[in-house]
């Protein structure tokens, strides 16, 4: 099975605060991984890096084979497809949906490249796969926060990466488009599975264990920079874990292969 990521002692240091210490992590072609950690756990950090936008101050990664300083990380970051509501505030309110998702291709946030009618054409379909076939004409600011995150998969998806990143696709989602949010993100993982697209591998960010759908194979557990498990969701999701990881007395608990947390009294 190829290796889609591979991190080793990967640090972050800004002047006497640690961000990251000494993190090892690796993906291979057909896991799908859930990152989970309270906030300050460092997930937004290990994403910047992994994305070229934060130097790490030691260890290394590779994407791909590829690894960070050796390799032009322009080109190899449009291998990574990333979805995050960061995004949002650079979008042009007037931009349609269509034109969002071919910036993807180019990398670009309000799009100026000259595209081709194959670009629409693919776009377009891009917009079919993430059912959002109907919006491809809606200024972004007449677009509801789901099917904003819709688009933005579509986006992610122009550029044909093989590693795409979700990072909390579901915040801002009333309790039915989150569901509804949650099964797209299992159809594209059943279609990665499937080689039906280029994609090889997911990575959901979030704070939640109830998105984590039984689509997801493989679980990283973070707190204050550290890894506190990584493996298979069957054995690194237990109730012990998690206390650990969000630094709390909690119980996990597991129905038709979804998951529930509950805080319990100190």
């Amino acid at each position: 099975m190829s290796l889609i990521l591979d991190v080793a002692g990967l640090s972050i240091r800004r002047g006497d605060t640690t961000i990251l210490n000494a993190l090892d992590w690796r993906i291979s072609a057909g896991e799908h991984w859930v990152i989970l950690g309270g906030n300050g756990s460092g997930k937004t950090s290990l994403l910047k890096a992994l994305t070229g936008f934060l130097s790490p101050t030691s260890g290394e990664f590779a994407v791909l084979g590829q690894r960070y300083g050796a390799s032009d990380w322009r080109d190899l970051r449009m291998k990574v497809g990333v979805v995050t509501s960061a995004f949002a505030a650079a979008i042009p309110p007037a931009e349609v949906a269509l034109e969002t998702v071919m910036s993807g291709k180019y990398s670009q946030l309000d799009l100026w490249a000259p595209v081709t009618e194959r670009d629409r054409t693919d776009a377009r379909q891009l917009l079919e796969v993430v059912e959002a076939k109907s919006l491809a004409e809606r200024p972004w600011l007449y677009l509801s926060q789901g099917e904003r995150q819709r688009v933005l998969i579509a986006r992610a998806l122009m550029a044909r990466p093989q590693l795409l990143i979700l990072d909390e696709p579901c915040a801002g989602l009333d309790p039915v488009a989150r569901e509804k949010f949650l099964r797209l993100i299992t159809s594209l993982a059943e279609k990665a599975s499937a080689k039906r697209h280029s994609v090889k591998a997911l990575v959901l960010v979030t704070h939640h264990v109830e998105e984590i759908t039984p689509a997801f194979t493989h679980a990283l557990l973070l707190r204050a920079g550290r890894v506190v498990a990584a493996g298979p969701c069957d054995s690194i999701l237990t109730s012990a874990r998690l206390s650990e990881t969000f630094g709390a007395p909690l119980k996990l608990k597991r129905t038709a292969g979804r998951y529930a947390l509950t805080v319990l009294p100190n």
